[in-house]
């Protein structure tokens, strides 16, 4: 009598790699709309130079639209785990699967954005700012550092803004709307508190030296470790969420 075995799960990278497709079946969330809230933001920012320049305006412009797909990025933490966790759970994905391929989509997607800003930095390089002295991409402190700088920068924010909106949709699953309303509160009151001390100190000018000193590289860092950080608290609630 031959005995019969249960093949083994598989689990590790085949099955996080499962949870990018998963996460890539909606590309509208990840690529399409962030693309086109940056390309549309450009366009109009673009027409404004076009208006200021036809009214004799000159010397260089610059404009801070480039962050608005990267403040989107927060709305694409929320949907990755409201839109796709509780149909990744009835598919029988482990917790630590769906974080991991989510976190990794994440990273591909930001690392696509952080691309095309460091490419839209040469075009306005090469063609003096549109042939209007306006940039967009390539805006001075950033720039300066490098485009390989300038791209970890813009990478690091955009996963930051991803794993707060995370984050937050995590608690939400978990403790319900009252307790991420404490949690904003609380960082709220916190952030009040740290400014009210620095002014007591008069500390402002060795804040701010020290992240002037700190540099975008630098800041950079300091975001990715902010990211970890979360990172690793939405996995400790996510651990203990219901679908």
């Amino acid at each position: 009598m031959t005995a019969v075995t249960a093949s083994p799960r598989r689990t590790g990278g085949p099955r996080i790699l499962n949870v990018v497709r998963m996460q890539l079946v909606n590309r509208q969330t990840y690529v399409w709309i962030p693309l086109i809230v940056l390309f549309g933001t450009l366009l109009i920012t673009l027409a404004i130079w076009g208006v200021i320049i036809g009214n004799g305006g000159s010397g260089n412009l610059f404009g801070g639209g480039a962050q608005a797909p990267l403040w989107y990025f927060g709305v694409v933490g929320v949907q990755a785990l409201t839109l796709t966790f509780p149909f990744s759970q009835a598919m029988s994905v482990s917790r630590r699967e769906f974080f991991f391929g989510t976190l990794l989509t994440a990273a591909m997607t930001a690392l696509i954005l952080a691309i095309v800003f460091v490419l839209g930095a040469f075009i306005e390089t090469v063609t003096n700012g549109w042939g209007m002295n306006g940039y967009f991409f390539a805006l001075p402190g950033i720039w300066d550092a490098g485009a390989a700088v300038a791209g970890l920068f813009y990478f690091s924010i955009a996963m930051l803004f991803f794993i707060v909106g995370f984050t937050s949709a995590t608690i939400y699953k978990r403790f319900g709307g009252i307790a991420l309303t404490v949690v904003l509160v609380g960082l709220g009151a916190l952030l009040v508190l740290a400014m009210f001390l620095i002014g007591r100190l008069n500390a402002w000018g060795p804040v701010f030296t020290w992240f002037a000193e700190l540099g975008i590289l630098g800041g950079a860092f300091l975001v990715l470790g902010v990211v970890a950080v979360l990172s690793a608290t939405a996995y400790g609630i996510l651990r203990r969420a219901t679908p």
